[in-house]
């Protein structure tokens, strides 16, 4: 596995929150990614275009704090305490694949492993003890925006 690394939720103040934490580790934000730059919004709705859809910051030795700004129109509610994923980055696609099905066995698949705009495979999960989980393979994957 390449990467292991912490994923949050917002309810609508991830921006505060990454600048806030920035100025903490006195590091810069590496990636800030709104929704109104997909080409479909992602399909949020005219007042959630602004939101942040992803943002990263580096913490230390090859580890990264990401986040996002949960939105009522994708029909997932904010739930402070279970507002966090683990995202895990696979070398392989089979990779991706064999962690993906061993954790969502007995839990609950959120979205299924698939391909998007940011990676060959991307899916979202809970396991049966309720951990949430991001797995990824990027692939050739090269994601820009514009």
């Amino acid at each position: 596995m390449k990467t292991a690394n912490f994923y949050l939720n917002f309810p609508g103040n991830t921006e505060e929150a990454f600048n806030f934490y920035k100025s903490i580790f006195g590091v810069e934000i590496m990636m800030l990614v709104r929704f109104a730059d997909f080409p479909d919004s992602m399909g949020v709705s005219e007042q959630d275009r602004n939101k942040i859809a992803h943002i990263a910051i580096p913490l230390g030795a090859g580890n990264i704090l990401m986040g996002t700004d949960v939105v009522q129109s994708h029909g997932r509610p904010f739930s402070m305490g279970s507002n966090f994923y683990i995202s895990l980055e696979a070398d392989t696609d089979a990779e991706a694949h064999r962690l993906f099905d061993a954790l969502s066995e007995g839990g609950r698949v959120e979205m299924e492993l698939q391909k998007t705009e940011w990676a060959e495979k991307y899916g979202s999960l809970v396991d049966r003890f309720g951990v949430q989980w991001m797995v990824s393979y990027t692939g050739n994957v090269q994601f820009s925006l514009g």
